[in-house]
């Protein structure tokens, strides 16, 4: 029986790394890897070093999660400028968190200590001179209680391991009815020790996000976990009410302890099996992925896998600081959007019962289910990131967000077990269904996804809140969204008419460039119609978009500046370059020196600021300026200079970026204080380092890549070739250096290229692209 599970332990190990680059002994992309970067304001979702790659279990310690998230995206979880944790949560996720264990010694305390009260309740201070976190492992010395507390994972199980003290006081908390992060008030919770000493239960939680898009629905997340050491004692608890000797608790609160002598640094191991469909699956998940591992190999094992992950862009350089950023943006983009489906394909549906992913030949699943913060902005990093180096991903996401179309009618654009948790009221699923098709990735059900597609670009009748576009009806009606200055229920169905009209005409353009490819030439037709909505807000005097009434007038009085009137997290200045697939068209009524002039103009001024919201430690700090990096509708347009016959100026204020905006700090990280979004603005400086963007977003019948400065001397991207042709795409840049940092010329397989672009195709086919690098500016070749 041992050997073989020890061989089915051996076969999903291999499994995780199928797709993977094999990497060489020496290959060690973690060390790179710091999440403490930019942990100041950061999401619940930001930091789980413990975790794998899109995993479902995310072990970390928190600083704060316990003390809520009234509107449901407020900076919680770790904060590097906190000295004392509290305890180690197992599910991180959008809108999820929560199942607690917290090891400590002496007296017995259930409730959460405060931040400037440490002894009012279980936590411990610590010092970062004495924390380990990198990818897949994490360890901290708990000050208070002497133990050494150590983190890792599988996909679905949660390793800790606690090394304490002598000490006859020793306990293990399972706080499992406490609010954590992100997932809201708890509704109800169950906790027991079975007969075994195995720990199990549950805990419902009512998201804001939950509540807000689908009122009533709720999040459930279960555990199964084995204890290394047979406890001498053990207890029930609801916040500070203790009962002694119980063996069960329910209700808010909720929490079991165990109780052991311990002698000096013996270490007490908790394996978690976790899930979102029940305990049962729970226990299956731990069964078949970590029955017969140790946490040493299980750690080893992480380390691999993380590895295989990250070697899959090989950057080489001298300048040690922009490979750390590299890798931990690298590591940021794949960290995030994990795991919803257990072992045997059970995943929870959106009306809250349990569906069944269908099963291949040997019973493994066909696929995977996520969740995911919405997908706002990901065409601009992820989605781009995920197509070149984890096509595979994509494919499954895809086939997951169909899953909750097929359950519940609609795309869901944000979606926590499968609930809807849009968050931003707009839904760009569809495009990013259509951007894959358009990369070549294709094994997924097309027709399913492209008739999901076009419901979510033309659809409103019964369309839920969660769904998002909830004035598409507006938008078909007057050909863009007319502005409205008050109006009932959320901000989303009436407050954002320009930034809604941008995005609907940029969705449609995606979706119709796929209806022409599929033969659907009356929806293509349509869906381009759609596509030129930009031009009714344009606005030819101001050169700027502008709200718009429903008689057709642009609103007065008008500030471009202002943030929120019209605009989604944004303003005029940075919204009207929201127009990526008609950069050319917008151009041509900007006027192109104008164009060129306007832009550099903003850049010039946005440096001032961080290219952000200054030193401002504020998620929603820079929204009011004319360029905001720190906010999805701004990432594209330092990339736009490549349409505009100025591409030195690219090269010059993307580098720009990648130098200033992103720090190697706790504090300075991504930018300060700004909103990373499940990977978001790490996978925008992999490819900005690597000298590759598609402003289009890959939605273009034949995608191209704008040709950037790359800030390394080599860079070496290995392709799936289960999706494509080629193995490796090299890019080689001479002379290159800080103060070298403009393109001279573009050979691609020694080939010289005349444009600042390269074709998706000739990326994914394998080569090699050298640019030879100079210290003056040069914008012909």
């Amino acid at each position: 029986m041992k050997k073989r599970l020890r061989i089915r332990i051996f076969f999903l190990t291999m499994a995780g790394l199928l797709f993977c680059r094999p990497s060489s002994a020496q290959d060690d992309f973690t060390q790179f890897v710091d999440p403490n970067i930019g942990t100041a304001h950061c999401r619940w979702f930001h930091y789980a070093p413990g975790a794998l790659p899109f995993g479902m279990a995310k072990p970390a310690p928190s600083t704060n999660g316990s003390y809520g998230n009234a509107s449901g995206w407020e900076a919680t979880g770790y904060d590097y400028r906190h000295s004392s944790i509290e305890g180690f949560p197992n599910f991180h996720e959008f809108q999820v968190g929560g199942i607690v264990f917290a090891p400590i010694t002496g007296a017995l305390q259930t409730v959460p200590g405060k931040l400037e009260a440490p002894d009012s309740g279980y936590r411990s201070r610590f010092d970062h001179k004495e924390e380990i976190s990198t990818a897949g492992y994490y360890s901290v010395w708990l000050k208070d209680y002497r133990i050494r507390a150590e983190l890792t994972a599988t996909k679905r199980v949660a390793f800790h391991r606690y090394t304490f003290p002598a000490s006859e006081e020793a306990h293990l908390l399972f706080d499992v009815g406490n609010q954590q992060g992100e997932s809201g008030p708890v509704k109800d919770a169950k906790v027991s020790i079975l007969p075994d000493g195995r720990i199990e239960g549950w805990v419902t939680t009512l998201p804001a996000y939950v509540q807000k898009y689908q009122p009533g629905a709720s999040v459930t997340m279960y555990f199964s976990a084995v204890v290394s050491k047979k406890y001498t004692a053990c207890g029930a608890f609801n916040g500070a009410n203790i009962k002694a000797g119980a063996t069960e608790a329910s209700g808010r609160g909720a929490g079991i302890y165990l109780s052991f002598a311990t002698q000096n640094n013996e270490p007490v191991t908790i394996k978690a099996g976790l899930s979102y469909t029940s305990v049962e699956n729970a226990r299956k998940n731990l069964q078949q992925e970590a029955s017969e591992l140790s946490f040493d190999q299980a750690r080893s094992q992480s380390r691999k896998i993380w590895n295989s992950y990250l070697g899959r862009i090989v950057v080489e350089g001298t300048n040690k600081a922009d490979r750390i950023k590299f890798y931990t943006g690298l590591y940021h983009a794949v960290l995030g959007r994990g795991l919803a489906s257990d072992v045997n394909g059970a995943y929870p549906r959106n009306d809250g019962t349990i569906g069944q992913i269908p099963l291949d030949q040997k019973g493994k699943p066909l696929h995977q289910h996520y969740n995911t913060d919405a997908v706002w902005g990901i065409y601009w990093n992820l989605a781009q990131l995920w197509a070149l180096v984890y096509p595979e991903y994509y494919s499954d996401f895809i086939k997951s967000q169909l899953l909750v179309y097929k359950d519940a009618g609609w795309l869901g654009d944000g979606i926590a077990n499968s609930r809807y948790v849009s968050g931003v009221g707009t839904n760009f699923v569809g495009l990013i269904f259509a951007s894959a098709y358009m990369a070549g990735i294709r094994d997924f059900d097309v027709q399913q996804a492209y008739a999901a597609a076009l419901k979510n670009e033309l659809e409103w009748r019964g369309r839920p809140f969660g769904a998002g576009k909830m004035d598409i009806d507006r938008f078909l009606k007057y050909g863009y969204v007319n502005h409205l200055d008050k109006g009932a229920g959320g901000s989303e169905l009436w407050q954002f008419s320009v930034s809604h009209t941008l995005e609907y005409a940029f969705s449609g353009y995606a979706v119709g460039q796929w209806a022409k490819l599929l033969g659907k030439k009356k929806d293509y037709e349509t869906l381009m119609r759609l596509s030129k909505a930009w031009e009714k807000v344009y606005d030819p005097e101001l050169k700027l978009v502008r709200p718009k009434l429903a008689n057709g007038k642009f609103v007065e009085p008008f500030n471009p500046s202002q943030p929120w009137r019209g605009f989604q997290e944004g303003n005029a200045w940075q919204y009207t370059y929201f127009v990526p697939h008609d950069m050319e068209a917008l151009i041509q009524k900007i006027g192109r020196q104008t164009f060129n002039r306007r832009l550099d103009s903003v850049f010039i001024i946005a440096q001032k600021a961080l290219f952000g919201g200054g030193s401002t430690i504020d998620a929603f700090a820079g929204i009011a300026g004319v360029y905001n990096h720190g906010n999805q509708p701004n990432l594209h347009v330092s990339w736009l200079f490549n349409f505009s016959g100025k591409p030195s100026l690219t090269q010059k204020w993307v580098r720009a970026i990648c130098n200033q905006f992103y720090g190697k700090e706790g504090v300075h990280g991504y930018g300060f204080g700004q909103d990373e979004d499940q990977g978001q603005l790490g996978a925008w400086y992999v490819l900005s380092s690597i000298g590759l963007f598609d402003v289009k977003g890959l939605t273009a019948p034949h995608p191209e890549m704008g040709v950037g400065s790359p800030l390394f001397n080599k860079v070496t991207i290995h392709l799936n070739q289960r999706y494509y042709k080629g193995k490796t795409f090299v890019i080689e840049t001479r002379a290159n250096s800080a103060a070298q940092g403009y393109v001279q010329s573009m050979r691609l397989n020694d080939r010289l290229l005349h444009r600042p672009f390269v074709g998706w195709e000739r990326i994914t086919n394998g080569g090699k692209l050298v640019l030879r690098m100079g210290s003056q500016p040069k914008d012909h070749y």
